[in-house]
């Protein structure tokens, strides 16, 4: 009993501090700068994919990026990923594509300021590092993402090596390259989670500490997603009688909205988590090393 209560008082306040902290504007923020930074990101994939060889190699990475949206969400983007990833592009080194870079980055600030507002903290970097590293972590994805392409593309030669030894363990190529696809993709999602709760924002968290944002993050983001594909699937007509041609545009916007709330949520929840443990007199700021514990006692 006393358990059941410590997570409801723990949930409450995570839920109070995120409103407090405006969480459903910052969610907002967040999902907007994310789609207008996937296009940019998509054009910074293509070119990589071009500079290394095999333009392909974009079309199965965002095959694994899309891999976890709803279906009707992936689909009602998929003719304006196509027409970005079949453009021809050999502008790696152009102005055109630093600025691709630059803008895709702001998803990532946009990630930094919620989390940031999350686990109270101000910034004490200058904001230009702060790029920098947006921007490291943008490549750093796409190289990622065409890594794990890759993987993909060479999934079948090693199944088909491995039928040739094990033919009753190995019987379905599709079935195996579903599951390949998928269990990359979410181990992806929880690497980037990690990642992003422990080194993106101010301040240093240990492991513990953010896990539990990230497993709820997962879980209700998996949630969240066959939900509202389960609702698309019976009302998408709705959003093209109120949108039109924008539809698609708003449906993902929607669906990210919903993410980016629960990403924001799962930051919040850690510090809920944090704060409950802390010594009387020890602050949420010394507890994330951004001070030393024996000041603040």
């Amino acid at each position: 009993m006393r358990q059941l209560r410590y997570v409801y008082l723990v949930v409450m306040d995570a839920f109070y501090t995120f409103l407090a902290d405006d969480g459903w504007a910052i969610a907002s923020h967040i999902a907007l700068s994310t789609l207008m930074a996937l296009f940019p990101f998509l054009i910074v994939l293509t070119s990589l994919a071009g500079f290394f060889g095999s333009k392909e190699l974009a079309d199965q990475a965002v095959g694994l990026l899309l891999q976890v949206w709803p279906k009707q969400v992936a689909d009602s983007l998929s003719g304006e990923i196509h027409d970005v990833l079949t453009t021809s592009r050999g502008d790696i080194l152009t102005i055109g594509a630093v600025l691709a870079v630059y803008f895709a980055s702001n998803g990532v600030e946009a990630l930094r300021v919620a989390l940031n507002r999350a686990y109270s903290v101000i910034e004490p970097r200058r904001w230009y590092w702060l790029r920098l590293e947006s921007i490291g972590y943008t490549l750093i994805a796409a190289v990622t993402a065409l890594a794990m392409a890759f993987l993909i593309v060479l999934g079948p030669l090693f199944i088909e090596a491995a039928r040739r030894h094990i033919p009753l363990i190995v019987e379905s190529n599709e079935q195996l390259l579903s599951l390949s696809r998928y269990s990359i993709t979410i181990a992806a999602l929880i690497v980037a989670l990690l990642i992003l709760h422990a080194w993106l924002p101010a301040g240093r968290r240990g492991f513990l500490q953010i896990l539990p944002g990230i497993i709820f993050t997962l879980v209700a983001s998996l949630v969240s997603g066959i939900v509202f594909g389960q609702y698309l699937a019976r009302f998408a007509n709705n959003y093209v009688t109120m949108y039109a041609g924008l539809a698609s545009v708003i449906i993902a916007l929607v669906f990210l909205y919903f993410i980016a709330a629960i990403f924001v949520y799962g930051g919040e929840l850690n510090a809920a988590i944090i704060k409950s443990r802390l010594p009387h007199g020890v602050s949420l700021q010394a507890a994330q090393s951004l001070k030393p514990v024996d000041s603040q006692a």
